[in-house]
């Protein structure tokens, strides 16, 4: 007999149906790649179904929550992901068009001989989806896209227009930010880019991936937030100083610490990881002292007189890249998180020489993990060293009265196009 023939789009829908349920159910978010989806357009096209249903998790499960009256079928297979990717696409995708999302999320039931069974109930959820859409609408803001918990502190420490613009940040997503090794006008030209402040460019819009853009092969610069990118510029330190970065890997802060001219040690604890420093750093020519260790076991006879930790944390600051994030932290997460970074703060500060510069940073939005830990770090005896506008090219909004570095989703980048950037925090300390 001959094969039954294959139905288009299908495979790529189960591909993502699966992605997408396996982060609904705790697991962190990675593009699929060519292994996964051999086809560049089908790949992209599985990638934004995605991420559009990640970036719209609250409003779905809402709606979710009052189409299953029962719940979410026990024991349904890729259920859960097939109909959170379909209502995605009803919801917020209306330019792929309501039959194919429709029509396909009873394929992908049929697919399975265990979900064939709620091939009615997927179809009926989606009718219903649609007629609310035609009707009232879906809620889509603040309210419906965060936890309740994160509301809550976010209102309270950057206000309730601010935490609305970071609902607006994690529906538009992220640009690409680089960072150049060299000045290179015509590159940025060729590329689409605009300078935002020191050397990070901005690259609103592209048409290909990362290591296919001009310039990527051949080291001309690495793919860094803006955000991200202040850090490492605040030690002022001669060149020739020896300087640890704490949590080095993917390896854009270890080479902005080279290209200052510094004799640099990048410690990640992550063998993958370190992998891809390794990569990135022979990309660009540079070179720098790798260690794989654990900072809490990680001691030297010679100290340092700068320590850059860019500490684990809760990431929450990460929204417009990562959009399940926040969804997958609880206060208990945060609190760990907290405990840890005062152990590596402790074991940074001994790393350094006395009068050594110690930056201190997280790509996180709570408070616990920013000012909150700067205040203890200041309490355990490291002197507070005032960050100021100057040292960020005249930006003074980010800069706060005490002195720290405090980014958010809510802020506009310099320029005349403006855009979001991620949240982190800094604070530089002096160990006496």
């Amino acid at each position: 007999m001959p094969k039954p023939k294959a139905i288009a789009g299908l495979s790529l829908r189960l591909k993502a149906a699966d992605k997408l349920q396996s982060v609904l159910r705790g697991a962190s978010f990675s593009p699929l790649g060519a292994a996964d989806i051999a086809d560049p357009r089908d790949r992209a096209l599985a990638n934004k179904l995605i991420t559009t249903a990640l970036r719209h998790q609250g409003p779905l499960a809402q709606l979710t929550g009052q189409l299953l009256e029962r719940g979410m079928p026990k024991k349904s297979g890729r259920f859960e992901g097939v109909l959170a990717l379909s209502l995605a696409q009803l919801l917020f995708l209306p330019e792929l068009g309501d039959h194919s999302a429709i029509f396909l999320a009873g394929e992908a039931m049929r697919a399975d001989q265990k979900t064939r069974h709620l091939i009615k109930l997927m179809n009926g959820v989606l009718r219903e989806a649609q007629r609310r859409r035609d009707g009232e609408g879906i809620a889509v803001n603040a309210d419906t896209l965060f936890p309740p918990g994160l509301l809550k502190t976010w209102r309270r420490v950057y206000g309730a227009p601010a935490v609305e613009a970071f609902g607006a940040a994690l529906v538009e997503g992220a640009p690409l930010d680089i960072t150049l090794k060299a000045e290179a006008p015509a590159l940025v030209e060729a590329l689409g880019g605009r300078p935002l402040f020191a050397d990070t460019v901005r690259i609103d819009n592209r048409d290909r991936p990362v290591d296919q853009l001009q310039g990527y092969a051949e080291g001309r610069f690495w793919v860094q937030d803006a955000a991200a990118a202040i850090p490492a510029r605040l030690f002022g330190l001669a060149p020739g100083t020896r300087v640890l970065d704490i949590g080095a890997a993917p390896g854009g802060k270890t080479a902005q610490l080279i290209k200052a001219g510094y004799a640099v040690t990048a410690l990640d604890r992550d063998p993958g990881r370190i992998d891809r420093l390794r990569d990135n750093l022979k990309r660009l020519a540079y070179s720098a002292e790798i260690v794989t260790a654990d900072m809490l076991d990680y001691g030297t006879a010679t100290p340092f007189d700068g320590v850059l930790l860019d500490a684990p944390c809760s990431a929450t600051g990460t929204l417009r890249r990562h959009p399940e994030v926040v969804w997958h932290r609880s206060a208990a997460d945060i609190a760990s998180r907290v405990a840890l970074q005062r152990l590596l703060i402790e074991r940074a500060a001994l790393c350094l020489n006395p009068g050594g510069v110690l930056i201190y940073c997280v790509c996180s939005l709570e408070p616990q993990e920013g000012e909150e830990q700067a205040k203890w770090a200041a309490s355990q005896g490291l002197q507070l060293l005032p960050i100021t506008p100057e040292e960020l090219d005249g930006w003074a909004e980010p800069v706060t009265k005490d002195g720290y570095v405090r980014t958010h989703p809510g802020l506009t980048v310099p320029g005349e196009k403006g855009g979001t950037l991620d949240g982190f925090f800094v604070a530089r300390f002096r160990r006496d």
